[in-house]
């Protein structure tokens, strides 16, 4: 339908609070800065549903119609018809109100709201989280007692976000459009990104509290930015995530992957790699995907199980940045759990190289993540993971008991930003490690693992020495060799099997509340 706007002109100061509050489901929109037409796709008010399935079919329905709606206009553009004025259409928005304060199930750690009053959020891709949201949304009806809602949104989708395969659209409209694109459709909006709700920060203004810990246009934008850093799309991504900083790593876990494969017992029906090659089980060549010209910057890999239970791999690559970047987004997922492994400097004379550590601390000098989660804020170790990790390590290695401390040893690990730590004082060096009893020290542990605990993703950290810089064995070719040789093998067979253990755990035990705050979202 086409509108007419007439709105006055409001506050500058206002308008920017208000464009914050994407919860709260109000649009910003600046008739100064917006021409007088709108090209509207039709509201959905909201709906009562009891059943999550037809919840979620109903948000499937109403994403589906507004992204192509703005996809027909889009495309219109490309051949030469421009529309008269801003095309837009709506997120579609999940609502629950409740007046009271009881749930059925105190021991969980979500599926409830915190209380009485208005509780909201914005949805994108409802196809591809449907197994998520169905589990979520039945939760809340079954806690509370009451439907939940489900309609338009007044938070507008981007352009962007209405391809799902990561269009780039400028090109395409720059022959046909002779004003600036954002003239004629809504593009992505930094405002509507942040992550106040994960922080702990957000304050809603209207009284709507989240559902959600991120809001839909933050979601787009991660799924987005994966496939542009793994060059392998997000419905790929299983629920159990290893992360690695060597190829070495990936090279065995391509070989595994084809092993487990062949089990037909193990439940693991297809492997994919970057390009989005899939390899189904039986098969010897990818049924699906393009090889890329190159490998992306952190490329991913992925053992499927039909229900996304299964293991993606990423090769971060090295330091603290690469790894806040790639959990930054792959948070978004909602993954059961993930873990580093990857290789330290070990900081004990008593260590040799190969022995493991299993960090139940960590000291945070990587610096990426201060901003967003303060340096003063623990990191604690989570029991179902370091239990999962300690039986994996027995089971493969074969060492029990007070036997295992031969190869493994439980302590804290230091996570630094400067890979060229050892040219450093190192007098100073010695002393911080000796005051927080470091045994191990790599770039992206505590990242990790900081981002875990913020995004309440749990999370576990396995490293491998491969080096003691203090005590004269450096990281060198002639000295590594051997070691990546032998010891990456049963290192990511201990990963896969310790992920195995988690994924036999029910979720509410995985997902405890230890990572959950005073008032916390609904959604896991």
């Amino acid at each position: 339908m086409l509108l007419d706007e007439a709105e006055p002109e409001a506050d500058p100061v206002r308008l920017i609070t208000r464009r914050r509050n994407d919860v709260s489901n109000r649009s910003y929109r600046n008739p100064l800065l917006q021409p007088r037409s709108l090209i509207l796709a039709p509201k959905a008010p909201l709906e009562p549903f009891t059943k999550a399935e037809d919840a979620v079919a109903r948000l499937i329905e109403l994403f589906e119609r507004n992204t192509a709606f703005i996809r027909s206009a889009f495309h219109e553009l490309t051949q030469g018809r421009v529309p008269e004025g801003r095309v837009r259409a709506f997120y579609p928005q999940i609502r629950l109100m409740t007046d009271s304060h009881s749930r059925l199930d105190s021991r969980l750690a979500y599926g409830f709201v915190s209380g009485p009053g208005v509780h909201g959020t914005t949805i994108t891709r409802p196809d591809l989280f449907r197994q998520y949201l169905t589990h979520q949304i039945a939760l809340l009806i079954r806690n509370h007692g009451v439907p939940i809602h489900v309609g338009d949104s007044e938070t507008p989708i981007p352009l962007h976000f209405a391809f799902y395969d990561g269009t780039h659209v400028e090109g395409a409209a720059s022959a046909r459009l002779d004003r600036p694109l954002a003239d004629t459709f809504d593009l992505p909006d930094l405002t509507l990104m942040d992550d106040s709700i994960a922080n702990g920060t957000y304050e809603p203004l209207d009284g709507v509290m989240p559902l959600a810990p991120f809001t839909a246009p933050r979601v787009d934008y991660s799924l987005h930015r994966l496939q542009h850093y793994t060059a392998t799309a997000a419905e790929h991504f299983q629920n159990y995530v290893l992360f690695t900083n060597y190829q070495f790593y990936i090279d065995e876990f391509c070989r595994m992957a084809e092993a487990a494969m062949a089990d037909p017992d193990s439940g693991y029906e297809s492997f994919v790699s970057p390009g989005n090659l899939e390899i189904r089980r039986g098969e010897t060549e990818p049924s699906s995907g393009a090889a890329p010209a190159k490998l992306p910057q952190m490329p991913a890999y992925h053992l499927k199980r039909s229900d996304n239970s299964g293991i993606t791999m990423v090769n971060i690559g090295v330091g603290p940045s690469n790894a806040k970047t790639i959990t930054d987004h792959i948070a978004v997922l909602r993954p059961h759990a993930w873990l580093m492994l990857g290789h330290c400097a070990g900081l004990r004379n008593s260590q040799t190289l190969g022995d493991y550590v299993l960090a139940h601390g960590y000291v945070r000098d990587d610096n990426v993540l201060n901003h967003d989660l303060p340096v003063w804020v623990p990191i604690p170790p989570l029991a179902e993971v370091q239990v999962a990790l300690e039986d994996a390590v027995a089971e493969v290695t074969g060492y029990t008991g007070y036997e295992l401390k031969k190869v493994m040893r439980t302590g804290t690990v230091a996570s630094i930003d400067n890979r060229n730590w050892e040219l450093w004082d190192q007098r100073g060096l010695v002393q911080r490690f000796s005051q927080s009893r470091a045994i191990a020290l790599d770039m992206e542990s505590a990242t990790i693992a900081a981002n875990g605990f913020r995004f309440r993703v749990p999370y576990g950290t396995l490293l491998c020495v491969s080096d003691k810089p203090l005590h004269g064995e450096l990281k060198l070719p002639g000295m590594a060799t051997d070691f990546y040789k032998r010891q990456v093998a049963q290192h990511l067979e201990i990963g896969i099997r310790a992920m195995e253990k988690l994924r036999a755990m029910p979720h509410e035990r995985l997902h405890s509340r230890k990572l959950r705050s005073f008032a916390e979202t609904a959604f896991q």
